[in-house]
Parts: structure tokens; sequence; C-alpha cells
């Protein structure tokens, strides 16, 4: 393998490792996933400083969806992101349910534009449509 893999190390730091996989943006997004219980190794919850290696089995919930990958390879630093995708291997129900999840996500209702409060812009319409001056009202 070519790129930063770190071959002689046989463990990484659980959130380096999403860090470099470019599952969270920063390393402090990856340790906040950890320690709120969002992270999985191996079916157990795990800690930001837990130590894996290839092989452990990951579930990576991020907002609504869930990623279940097997860590392929490790990573010293974070590189592009065809780099990232060879670290794991992701499961094909996974992808299934992520796929079905974004598609229900899609068919849902959106809220109607313009319905709830108005905005400042739209005060100030209805201000002027009344024929009143702003603030002076009575």
């Amino acid at each position: 393998m070519t790129g930063p893999y770190a071959p002689e190390q046989a463990t990484e730091r659980l959130d380096k490792w999403l860090w470099a996989a470019r599952f969270f943006k920063t390393r402090s997004l990856a340790i906040e996933a950890a320690n709120g219980g969002k992270i999985h190794v191996n079916g157990v919850r795990a800690k930001p400083g837990r130590d894996i290696r290839a092989g452990d089995r990951l579930e990576i919930r991020k907002e609504v969806f869930l990623h279940e990958v097997e860590v392929v390879a490790l990573s010293w630093q974070r590189g592009p992101a065809t780099v990232a995708r060879e670290l794991y291997i992701e499961s094909e129900a996974s992808r299934v349910k992520r796929a079905e999840t974004a598609l229900a996500l899609r068919a849902e209702p959106r809220p109607l534009p313009g319905v709830g409060r108005p905005t400042k812009k739209d005060r100030r319409a209805i201000v002027r449509f009344m024929g009143e001056t702003p603030g002076r009202r009575g």
C-alpha cells in the first residue's frame, strides 16, 4: 500500500483513525462523538483513546445515519478522500440502510416557506400594506 499508512504500527487511537478516515472533520468532533456513545468497537461503546487495529468492526452513528465498517488499514495522518476510503470497508447492509434512510428523509414533507412567524422583512411589508407607521400601533 502507498500513502500515509502506518504499516509498522499495530494500533491507532480511535479518534485519530476516525479523523484520518474522514468520518469527522476534526478530532474534536470525533472525541465528542465517542464520548457521547455514538461509536462502538466490536459491539462495545468506545472511548476516544481506545486502540483499534485492522479487523475491528466499528459502528459510527452520525445524525440519523449508521455506518458499519471494518477497519482495513491504519493511518498516521489525514490524507485525501481516495486514501481515506482505503482505510475501511463498509458493509453492503450498511450502505443499503443509509440509502433507504436518505430516501426517506428526502420524501418527508418540508415546511412551507412563509408559514410561521413573519420575518422582519415580512413584518415591514405588512406595516406598509396596512398603512401604519412602524412602532406606533395603538
